[in-house]
């Protein structure tokens, strides 16, 4: 079962999280805070019209700020879910075909690989990687479904 990090700033997070994205061969469970990182929303939007199952979380706050993909990913048809609640759905995470979790600090944004010191922790940890999935299905039930 291998694990590695990496960390930013830099590119070495966002290309593990696209690689681990392009790598998916049938389904995506994503639950981040927020997106906004054209190459990361370009390899989910890939995966999607490759025909993978594609599933999203994430918060309402961020979502309508500048630069947010939630809308384009939602145009697409990616079922998205959004946390509507004052609190914050933080998470930054994603199974990759219920056996490799990608998870850390980093937000999947420009200024994430520019600029701030976050790290991404990858494994394929058996008992770690069903806790994040359990953790995704809870959310699944609660949030409401984003509408084109």
């Amino acid at each position: 079962e291998k694990s590695d990090a990496f960390f930013s700033p830099g590119d070495s997070c966002r290309d593990i999280i696209i690689k681990q994205i392009s790598t998916a061969l049938t389904r995506l469970k994503i639950c981040v805070f927020t997106i906004s990182d054209d190459r990361i929303s370009n390899a989910i939007l890939t995966s999607h019209k490759r025909g993978l199952d594609v599933r999203v979380i994430t918060d309402n706050d961020k979502s309508l700020d500048m630069g947010s993909d939630i809308n384009q990913l939602v145009k697409a048809g990616i079922t998205v879910k959004m946390d509507s609640t004052p609190n914050h759905m933080h998470h930054k995470f994603m199974v990759v075909d219920d056996r490799a979790l990608t998870t850390g600090s980093y937000n999947w944004t420009q200024s994430a690989a520019r600029f701030n010191h976050e790290n991404v922790l990858v494994t394929q940890e058996v008992g770690v990687v069903k806790s994040f999935l359990k953790e995704f299905e809870q959310l699944w039930k609660q949030m409401d479904l984003v509408r084109k």
